[in-house]
């Protein structure tokens, strides 16, 4: 299939049709077939007869701007007429250069492939060695490097322009640029005070502000917007400075087909991106080689324009662009977006300032970001600690939770929230009414698989929930217990919002008169206002760590409190006379063969006529016994737990700790292990069990650790009321977030530790000795940086 282009005036814009198969009334013109990459000189010609573009076949109701991601943006094989390009391989030989070298080095020949590079260099007067350039690109050099001494001034002809230097591949980029602006700024005395100035403002709001007035001031731009991505990849102007004479675009929102997938990815790739003029005709650059791939030209400055894009500005007036990305933790946050409507060229040292302040820029973002994180789980963990002593206090649980002076609805930000417990509803706050409820419920134990489950459009899901969607939009669920119907729910009200967007964004493409698929860059951009219900606001990451804690309190809870009550003592009992008859085959009937199977695997790797073949696998057959039976071992000491008696004694916990540590230090030899200890208040407990949970806690801190460098292992105690608080912490693999409910169960090892050795037992050992001195452990854990356990006792 192919595309069709028309254009009839020099003044219209260009449009990307689509043929329907089989079309009957094609043009009776000639028909040119040209490829995308043509677009790029085309777009400035005026075109008579319609063109065709080759490309992969696409279904006509898939047209739509989204195709832009189909565009050659990184190797577009033109650049801006500007300045010049030359391609050299690590030889300093010319292997491409752009068509207008000559109109930047008066009486250079045009055949350059293959020469040298003093063939130019000689040409141009620096302040460096004639093989200046040369010198500068060996092979070992990286992007970083490069970076570092951008630009380098040369003068040509006497007149003084920037070599910037970057990498492609096999090849180096080297383009050469005016070092002046067409315009004066003494932008290097204006960067301390617009820095100091952008730092001034504690709010994320007055920050943009701000920095968007700052870098109008720096750069002189029409207009500067900051435009900040949604998840979807639209886009909103946060933040706006202008001429007066300018319509405000503050709020407007930009569907994510204007600055596609593969743009975005560019601008996080590249920090900055100058448009001079749109009007200017981009120059090819002859290829290095016949079949090669075009250049990649992703870190090139004068890196040609898509035409779409070229049109899109044309269509909203702007002659001349210029961008800054922002970025928060390594993704794209969004731009710094600046219009001119007269063209406009900022010379590459100023560029690089202006980099630098959305450097900056970035960082105080993520700071305050960061900040605004770190107060809000403040927060959360105060109003969790108050539910947790309620919890401790009160007998019953619904009574902890739902009529103390801290409630469900204090341990995250909610509007209305829900108990299910023991057959019964407990409402707080705004809620649906009983009966939706109860269906709710039903809909709950019969839908819901996770351990937390949330939604902030909870009636696109659950279609019976549009009748209360003004109540609760927002959902987040906690399955205490999907056997006996237990659930933990938080409610978020409706946030109806008005979207005003710069033109209405759902129809990027129409049918033309000859039936044909009209797709162009947008030439409306008057405010399309959309009205968006049935969304509430997002549950964040920090509220679900502190759903999944309270969730584990809970059960907790009503396993000592009410367990009894709620489960079956027949079932119970026969459990626990099943679990004795299990520990008594495994110590007598598995315990003996197994013991009986290393030592005639032991005889037989003594015997010499076994070829070596036989003997390795003799060997590994004594090892998966010894394997067998540490679990076999470990499983023993998990059902003795529950049978064996406490002697509560005081525990000097400082001596206790020095002794695991000392253990470990003469099975891990890890050079760079680092083990800290902070107060060790005394504790109450059976010396032997709670050496045994200080020796599993402390010594997979070390094992899952070690991979770090230098591993950090953290212990520390503190009392807080009547409870003594340990924690033990490290920077180690961490625990995914789905995982941390199932840590403590038997057996249950994470996907990321299966390399390293463990039979699964150690942390549900801790969690038996701890439960069985009425305490509890809990853990937190980021994947990639850490985990820490929490180990709480009574005085």
């Amino acid at each position: 299939m192919y595309k069709n282009i028309t254009n009839t005036k020099p003044n219209k814009k260009l449009s990307i049709c689509r043929l329907k198969p089989f079309h009957t009334t094609l043009p009776k013109k000639p028909i040119e077939q040209v490829t995308i990459q043509n677009l790029y000189m085309l777009k400035h010609q005026k075109i008579k007869a319609p063109l065709r573009i080759l490309i992969p076949d696409m279904n006509p109701s898939e047209v739509n701007l989204t195709n832009c991601d189909i565009e050659p943006i990184r190797t577009p094989g033109h650049i801006q007429s500007h300045g010049f390009m030359l391609v050299v391989d690590e030889f300093a030989v010319i292997q491409s250069y752009s068509e207008n070298i000559s109109e930047f080095i008066p009486g250079l020949s045009t055949d350059l492939k293959g020469k040298s590079l003093n063939h130019i260099e000689q040409l141009l007067s620096s302040i460096y060695q004639p093989d200046f350039i040369s010198q500068l690109i060996t092979p070992k050099k990286t992007k970083k490097d490069f970076e570092r001494i951008n630009p380098v001034p040369i003068t040509i002809a006497g007149v003084a322009y920037y070599l910037i230097i970057s990498i492609s591949n096999d090849y180096y980029l080297l383009e050469f640029e005016p070092a002046l602006s067409n315009f004066d700024l003494d932008v290097q005395s204006m960067m301390g005070r617009s820095i100091a100035e952008i730092l001034t403002y504690a709010g994320i709001e007055e920050l943009l502000d701000n920095s968007a007035s700052q870098v109008r001031q720096i750069i002189g731009f029409d207009r500067v917007m900051i435009y900040r991505f949604a998840n979807d990849g639209h886009g909103v102007v946060v933040a706006e400075a202008r001429n007066e004479n300018l319509e405000s675009w503050l709020g407007l929102h930009y569907p994510a087909s204007d600055i596609p997938k593969q743009a975005r990815e560019l601008y996080k790739a590249n920090l900055t991106r100058l448009i001079t003029d749109v009007e200017s005709v981009p120059v090819k650059i002859i290829q290095p080689e016949v079949g090669q791939a075009n250049l990649d030209l992703s870190f090139a400055q004068l890196r040609a324009v898509s035409p779409i894009h070229i049109q899109y500005l044309k269509n909203m007036g702007v002659a001349s662009s210029f961008s800054i990305s922002l970025k928060y933790k390594d993704e794209l946050w969004g731009l710094i977006a600046c219009h001119n409507y007269t063209p406009r060229f900022i010379d590459y040292k100023s560029r690089e300032y202006a980099k630098l302040i959305g450097q900056i820029l970035s960082s105080a973002l993520e700071f305050r970001q960061n900040e605004e994180t770190m107060q809000m789980k403040d927060t959360f963990k105060i109003n969790l600690e108050r539910t947790i002593k309620q919890l401790l206090e009160n007998e019953n649980i619904e009574t902890a939770l739902t009529s103390g002076p801290t409630t469900l609805l204090d341990i995250i930000e909610s509007t209305g929230a829900v108990l299910v417990h023991d057959k019964k509803i407990y409402k707080l706050g705004k809620t649906p009414n009983d009966k939706q409820l109860l269906d709710l419920v039903l809909w709950t134990t019969r839908n819901v698989e996770e351990v937390i489950f949330k939604s902030d459009h909870f009636s696109a899901i659950y279609a019976d929930a549009l009748p209360y969607k003004d109540t609760a939009s927002g959902i987040m669920i906690a399955v205490l217990s999907k056997e006996l119907g237990d659930y933990l729910m938080w409610f978020r009200e409706e946030q109806i919002q008005t979207v005003n967007w710069a033109g209405d964004p759902n129809k990027p493409v129409i049918v033309n008169a000859n039936g044909l698929f009209d797709l162009s860059p947008r030439n409306s951009f008057e405010v399309w206002s959309e009205t968006v219900s049935g969304i509430a606001k997002d549950w964040s990451v920090e509220e679900v760590e502190a759903v999944i804690k309270l969730k584990e309190e809970i059960n907790y809870n009503l396993n000592h409190k009410a367990g009894a009550v709620r489960l079956m003592n027949e079932r119970l009992k026969l459990a626990y006379e099943e679990l004795e008859s299990f520990s008594y085959t495994i110590s007598h009937d598995l315990k003996n063969p197994l013991a009986s199977i290393k030592v005639y695997a032991q005889l037989l790797i003594r015997d010499q006529t076994i070829l070596e073949r036989g003997q390795q696998m003799l060997q590994r057959i004594a090892d998966r016994a010894d394997q067998m039976h540490l679990m076999i071992n470990a499983v023993l000491d998990y059902s003795r737990i529950g049978r064996t008696s406490m002697k509560l004694l005081p525990i000097a916990t400082d001596k206790l700790i020095a002794d695991v540590i000392s253990d470990l230090e003469t099975v891990y030899e890890h050079k760079n292990l680092q083990i800290t200890v902070g107060d060790t208040p005394e504790l109450v407990g059976d010396p032997t069990m709670m050496f045994q949970v200080f020796s599993n806690l402390i010594s997979n801190a070390v094992k899952y650790s070690q991979q770090s460098d230098p591993a950090l292992v953290h212990i520390e105690g503190k009392i807080i009321g009547q409870t003594t608080c340990y924690t033990i912490s490290d920077n180690g693999l961490g625990i995914k977030e789905d995982s941390l409910p199932k840590i403590f169960e038997l057996f249950n090892r994470m996907e990321n530790v299966q390399h390293i050795e463990g039979s699964g037992v150690g942390l549900a050992i801790v969690k038996r000795i701890v439960e069985k001195h009425q305490g509890t452990i809990s853990a937190e854990s980021t994947l990639g940086k850490g985990s820490v356990f929490q180990l709480v006792l009574n005085n």
